[in-house]
């Protein structure tokens, strides 16, 4: 009984499609890795990155499809082997299509903004950063009230940070705060509490520039900060994320 169950399951033949989702997933995943990576080292142009991406959420597609197919064709009761190669490739291939698929639908569910502040009345202004930004896609002046209603609707928490500080110890908290965000410090100027940085984004390494402003208010400080992307009509939201956790570290401090 035991011999015959052995060459039974020697008889069976490997699955195609669960061999070949397999395979599949763990090449768009590296299509993934490579097209934000690849940006970030300079290899290439971050628009040709974009194209590998969508190559690799192309390949995660196909791959999620034989993946179903593989995991039906080598169930335990079926004629074929290959169910883990099945479950693994499709596992691969949701995180693959996953994560690119997120930044569409936020892309489409937040507006097409790139520059957020948390004064957008009399928002901060770039200084040292100007001479970084000469060649950047997008312009350091401010859009104007079409651009603040926008961030009003769609971030409403980003807000300045009142502290029981004077200016000057808030500044340095605030510098702190922005050396603990990992930030570039191009300047900082305690006499006008201003500091500037840089910030790079992890997977395509874009530049971000922060600016923050510490300005005197009543007995104690008032902070406001503004963070603008150099390339992309939309940023699905990353300088509003910085800035809120930039606040967060900076009170909690």
């Amino acid at each position: 009984m035991n011999a015959y169950s052995e060459s039974s399951a020697d008889a069976k033949s490997v699955s195609r499609p669960a061999i070949t989702s397999f395979y599949l997933a763990i090449v768009a995943a590296l299509l993934a890795v490579l097209g934000g990576f690849g940006s970030r080292w300079g290899w290439w142009h971050f628009r040709i990155g974009f194209i590998i991406m969508l190559l690799a959420l192309l390949g995660g597609l196909i791959a999620i499809v034989l993946s179903i197919i593989g995991v039906i064709s080598t169930r335990p009761s079926a004629t074929r082997r290959g169910f883990i190669y099945a479950i693994l490739g499709l596992l691969v291939s949701l995180i693959v299509v996953g994560l690119p698929l997120n930044l569409i639908i936020n892309g489409f569910r937040l507006p097409p903004i790139h520059d957020i502040t948390t004064d957008t009345e009399n928002p901060p202004r770039f200084v040292a950063i100007l001479p970084l930004r000469k060649d950047a896609d997008n312009p350091s002046d401010y859009g104007g009230p079409g651009i603040a209603a926008q961030q009003h609707k769609a971030y409403p928490n980003i807000r300045p940070a009142t502290l029981n500080l004077k200016p000057d110890q808030a500044f340095e908290r605030a510098l702190a705060a922005a050396r603990d965000m990992g930030w570039d410090i191009v300047e900082a100027a305690p006499a006008e509490g201003r500091i500037e940085a840089t910030a790079k984004t992890f997977w395509f390494g874009f530049k971000d520039d922060v600016i923050i402003r510490v300005t005197s208010s009543g007995d104690g400080s008032r902070v406001d900060v503004r963070s603008v992307s150099r390339v992309g009509t939309s940023d699905v939201g990353a300088n509003a994320k910085r800035i809120q956790t930039y606040l967060g570290r900076f009170q909690n401090r």
